[in-house]
């Protein structure tokens, strides 16, 4: 009976020190502040601001010629006949359509290259923290980004310099 209780002390006190040792095997990261941080993704979004100004330029361009063409019909208008007036009407609204086009086609594709763009910035972060995780015996890595979940982080091991240094930046 003596060796049971004793037995048992000892499950208690192992059982124990597992939570202690795992608990000391967590850390977080502003995942947020790193990608935000990274150069690729500065060079990134410069990258997305060019394209986005090349399409901006081009749809306004095109939307100047609209304005020019509509002021001379509106201005030769009276002196066209009804049948004319009415094909220019619809040479307008062929071109409105056209700019619309434009637009979306220039936000679907701005869309497209943010997600080509985005997915290996994604995959060299996680890369990097699973690394750095595993260099330092890390089992748990929470992402301390607002809104992400994770509340309270003030004594947990902060990894972001870690994983900032892994990354060369």
């Amino acid at each position: 009976m003596k060796h049971l209780k004793t037995l048992l002390l000892v499950a208690i006190f192992t059982m124990g020190m597992n939570g202690v040792v795992n608990a000391q095997k967590t850390a977080h990261i502003n995942t947020d502040k790193l990608l935000a941080e990274m150069p690729d993704t500065q060079a990134m979004k410069a990258d997305l601001e060019k394209l986005n100004k090349t399409y901006r330029d081009d749809i306004e361009a095109m939307f100047k010629k609209l304005e020019a063409k509509v002021k001379k019909y509106e201005a030769e208008g009276k002196a066209q006949t009804q049948e004319e007036n009415q094909k220019r009407a619809a040479e307008v609204q062929q071109d409105r359509l056209k700019i619309q086009q434009a637009e979306q086609a220039a936000s679907k594709d701005m869309q497209a290259k943010y997600q080509a763009k985005t997915l290996p910035i994604l995959k060299k972060a996680e890369d990097a923290i699973k690394a750095v995780a595993a260099e330092k015996g890390i089992i748990y890595v929470f992402d301390a980004s607002p809104g992400k979940g994770l509340i309270v982080y003030d004594k947990g091991d902060d990894i972001y310099d870690a994983v900032k240094s892994k990354l060369g930046f």
